[in-house]
C-alpha cells in the first residue's frame, strides 16, 4: 500500500474490542494500514474513534482482539510478555498528560536512568551521567535539571521530559498520543517545533495522534482519518488537506477554525448529530447516519479502503463528490 520499500509498521485487519457478548464496544474494527522508516503517520477523528486505542496496541500495551501488527517484519500481536520484553525498548510512547505520566517521587536523573539501566544503554555512573545531560540538552532543558522533581518544571517543560524518555531508549518507533492536548496553547508551539526537529535531526519514525489538524498538517507526512473505529481516508497530508475524497474528512476540515471566517468557503458540510455508540454501529457505512451524501446502498455495503489515486485511499461508495477545497487557503 506505501511504496516500495519494506514499511517499519504494518497493520493487518487489526480489532479490538471491549466486553463479551452480543454487543462488545468495537473501539477498533478491521484497520489496515502501514508507517515507512522515518515517517510521521498523523491519526485523526473526533473523540472516541478509535485513535489512542490504536496507539496502544501497535506498541503492546493492549492486547488486540484481532488482526496483526508487524514491527520491522515480524507479527507482535501475539507475542506473550516475556517475549515482548526484548522489543520494549524499539517502540515508545509520549503520553497526553504530562502530569501524571512522570513519578512524581524521581528525580529527573533518575527516570531517565531508569531507562538507560533496564536496556544496559550506558554502563556506569559517568556513562549515565552523560547520556542523561545529552538527552535533556536534545528536548532543550538544562543538563542541572537532571536533579529537580517533575512538579518543578512547568507543564511544556514535563511534556520535553517525555519527549527525552521516551528517546532515552533509542526507538525505531514512537507513538505520540494527543502530546499536546494537556498543554496552554503559548505552549504547544513549542513542544510541536521541538518534534518537529526531532524528526528531522533523528529520522524518528512517529504515529502523531491529535485532533488538531492544524498541527498534524504541519507535522505529518501522511494522515488516516478514522470513524468510530474505522478508516475512512488516507492520504499525503498535501493531498488530504487540498483534495479530502470522503464527505467525513470535508466535514473535519471545514469545521476547523481558520483565521479568517469570511475566507471559509460556501457550502461547507457539517456534521449533524454526535457519534454512534460502538456497541450498536450502523449496518454498512459506519459513517451513514451522518453523511449528507448517503444512499441505500450505504446501509448495505461496508464500504472497502480502496486506492482512488497513487497513495490515495478512501472508504466511500460514492466517487462523484465534488473536490473543491473544504476551506479557504
Amino acid at each position: 500500500m506505501n511504496g516500495e520499500t519494506p514499511p517499519l509498521i504494518e497493520v493487518r485487519h487489526l480489532r479490538m474490542y471491549f466486553g463479551a457478548g452480543e454487543h462488545p464496544v468495537r473501539a477498533v474494527d478491521d484497520v489496515s494500514f502501514s508507517i515507512r522508516r522515518g515517517e510521521t503517520l498523523g491519526l485523526v477523528g473526533e473523540s472516541g474513534s478509535g485513535k489512542s486505542t490504536i496507539g496502544r496496541m501497535l506498541i503492546r500495551l493492549l492486547d488486540p482482539t484481532g488482526g496483526e501488527i508487524h514491527v520491522e517484519g515480524r507479527d507482535i500481536a501475539r507475542l506473550s510478555q516475556r517475549r515482548m520484553r526484548p522489543l520494549r525498548s524499539r517502540m515508545q510512547i509520549i503520553f497526553q498528560d504530562p502530569y501524571a505520566s512522570l513519578n512524581p517521587r524521581m528525580r529527573v536523573r533518575q527516570m531517565l536512568g531508569e531507562a538507560l539501566d533496564t536496556h544496559g544503554l550506558a554502563r556506569g555512573r559517568t556513562a549515565r551521567a552523560r547520556r542523561v545531560a545529552e538527552l535533556l540538552d536534545l528536548v532543550g532543558l538544562r543538563p542541572e535539571y537532571a536533579d529537580r522533581y517533575p512538579h518543578e518544571f512547568s507543564g511544556g517543560q514535563r511534556q520535553r521530559l517525555g519527549v527525552a524518555r521516551a528517546l532515552a531508549v533509542e526507538p525505531s518507533f514512537i507513538v505520540a498520543d494527543e502530546p499536546l492536548s494537556a498543554l496552554d496553547v503559548s505552549i504547544q508551539a513549542q513542544v510541536v517545533n521541538l518534534l518537529s526537529d526531532l524528526k528531522d535531526r533523528l529520522g524518528l519514525t512517529m504515529l502523531f495522534i491529535s485532533h488538531d489538524l492544524d498541527v498534524v498538517e504541519f507535522l505529518c507526512d501522511r494522515v488516516i482519518v478514522l470513524y468510530l473505529g474505522r478508516i475512512m481516508e488516507i492520504a499525503p497530508t498535501g493531498t488530504l488537506y487540498r483534495q479530502p475524497r470522503h464527505p467525513y474528512t470535508r466535514a473535519l476540515l471545514a469545521a476547523s477554525p481558520i483565521p479568517d471566517p469570511a475566507r471559509r468557503p460556501d457550502g461547507r458540510s457539517v456534521l449533524a448529530g454526535d457519534i454512534p455508540s460502538p456497541t450498536h454501529p450502523p449496518s454498512g457505512c459506519v459513517f451513514r447516519t451522518r453523511c449528507p451524501h448517503t444512499r441505500p446502498a450505504c446501509a448495505e455495503t461496508v464500504p472497502p479502503l480502496a486506492e482512488t489515486a497513487p497513495g490515495h485511499w478512501k472508504a466511500c461508495l460514492r466517487d462523484d463528490l465534488a473536490l473543491t477545497p473544504p476551506r479557504g487557503n
